[in-house]
């Protein structure tokens, strides 16, 4: 059965599921020239300190986790409200550092890593598509990208002097794509606020948490073809899979809320990917979709940090404080569950880490041993990073800390969900995440700071200082 290459999660994986809801996805009306002269702004705060220097070409080196053109971007949180269409919204960038075209690859999850659609970006050379998710959330309109054959007189993806355009398989009748379907819509915008959807047999994905705003992370990869497939069903990794290691994207991401005056972003995370490296080609490594793999390194991407340093304000020219945006691996193929999400429902969570400590700007340390959330879950200590993704304010009831100033060692290794294999089969108590720090300061500005990493999930840390 043919399936459109935007495509919906269905309530059951496999062949039993079918057929899928495959309506996908189309921007405002005119063309895409049109619509980056009205991004204005919000493409230049996307683009600022991101630009590849124009002289030469970033290298690949795994294992590092450095900003350099990837296979694999990772927008590691978004929100959305979906109360207010001039409200609270995510932008981010999929960018191509090469001179030939490329297939991008999107997929949205929820904040319990459960994926629920997806849908081809295609890129000429050089290329640069920003997506407000407002209007995929919201509007139901997805990026209007078309391939050669299907835009022949480059009317919807202009080619630039330099750049490559040609055609993909699988593409026809896939570029350009029509809106979602009002099913489809209802479906993403229940099953990312915690609420049940019939398109998972009325089972959750998320967490509700009651403000009716839209929360995830999305995954970008190169592919060879227009496909609807998730990563892990068959035929997305491995040879002869959708997936390509083409180490050419690079992104950058702005939350905006204009409410409060506040815009804040950073750079997507690169995952580069490599099949000739023993790190990312090896069964039994950490890669980046192991879970998704049996751990066998078919995808070829290494994975992310488990290891952060973060600086943390609340007060002074920060008087807002300071939010962290934590995505982190569940290690654990995750799909719907019954409603609602709670402490073993998903089974791993809420996620567990090996240690925090907390320092002051007099360097006295303090652990997550003897910083207690007041009602914790039972046997547990400071758990303030439960989900797959979430934004948490630092000394809030679900991160209290003893002090206004200092700087944070997290240490966000978790064995696998109890009952699971322990994986990865070289340390089944690694676990990769990505820290982001945003300090503001009321109605004034914000800034967003990827936080540093320590170690790389390819031989992760477990130390403490």
């Amino acid at each position: 059965m043919h399936r459109a290459a935007g495509s919906i999660l269905p309530a059951g994986r496999g062949p039993a599921a079918e057929p899928r809801m495959g309506e996908a996805r189309v921007e405002e009306a005119g063309s895409r020239a049109g619509r980056r002269a009205a991004a204005g702004a919000a493409a230049t705060v996307l683009l600022c300190g991101c630009a590849l220097a124009a002289g030469g070409r970033a290298e690949a080196k795994i294992c590092t986790m450095d900003t350099v053109p990837a296979a694999t971007l990772l927008l590691p949180y978004f929100e959305v409200n979906l109360d207010d269409p001039n409200g609270l919204t995510t932008l981010f960038s999929i960018n191509n550092s090469a001179a030939a075209a490329v297939l991008a690859h999107a997929v949205i999850w929820s904040d319990l890593a459960v994926p629920l659609f997806n849908f081809d970006v295609y890129l000429t050379g050089y290329d640069v598509q920003t997506i407000n998710l407002r209007d995929i959330l919201f509007y139901g309109r997805l990026p209007q990208t078309a391939d050669a054959a299907e835009d022949p007189n480059d009317t919807i993806s202009p080619r630039g002097r330099l750049s490559q355009d040609v055609a993909f398989p699988g593409c026809q009748g896939q570029l350009p794509p029509p809106p979602l379907a009002p099913a489809a819509l209802a479906h993403l915008q229940s099953a990312l606020t915690g609420k049940p959807s019939p398109l998972l047999g009325n089972r959750c994905a998320g967490q509700a948490l009651g403000d009716n705003v839209a929360r995830g992370y999305i995954t970008v990869d190169t592919v060879g073809k227009c496909t609807p497939r998730f990563p892990g069903e068959p035929g997305y990794l491995g040879p002869g899979g959708d997936l390509t290691d083409q180490n050419v994207l690079w992104g950058a991401w702005t939350i905006v809320d204009a409410a409060h005056n506040f815009a804040q972003g950073s750079d997507l995370a690169a995952i580069e990917a490599d099949g000739a490296d023993p790190a990312t080609s090896i069964a039994g490594r950490y890669s980046f979709y192991g879970r998704y793999d049996g751990w066998s390194a078919a995808d070829h991407r290494e994975p992310l940090a488990t290891l952060f340093a973060a600086q943390f304000s609340n007060g002074g020219a920060f008087e807002g404080g300071t939010d962290l945006i934590v995505w982190r691996d569940p290690k654990v193929a995750q799909g719907a569950f019954p409603c609602p999400a709670g402490i073993a429902n998903p089974a791993w969570y809420p996620r567990p880490q090996e240690n925090i400590v907390l320092f002051d700007e007099q360097e006295h340390p303090f652990t997550s041993e003897v910083i207690r959330i007041p009602e914790p879950p039972a046997g547990s200590d400071l758990l303030p990073f439960p989900a797959a993704t979430q934004r948490v304010h630092v000394n809030s009831a679900q991160f209290p800390v003893p002090f206004n100033f200092g700087w944070l060692y997290l240490d966000l290794n978790a064995p696998t969900v109890p009952g699971s294999p322990p994986n990865p089969p070289i340390d089944p108590l690694a676990a990769q995440a990505w820290v982001v720090a945003v300090q503001s300061s009321h109605g004034h500005f914000a800034v967003a700071l990827d936080a540093f990493r320590l170690d790389s999930g390819c031989a992760a840390g477990h130390s403490s200082p």
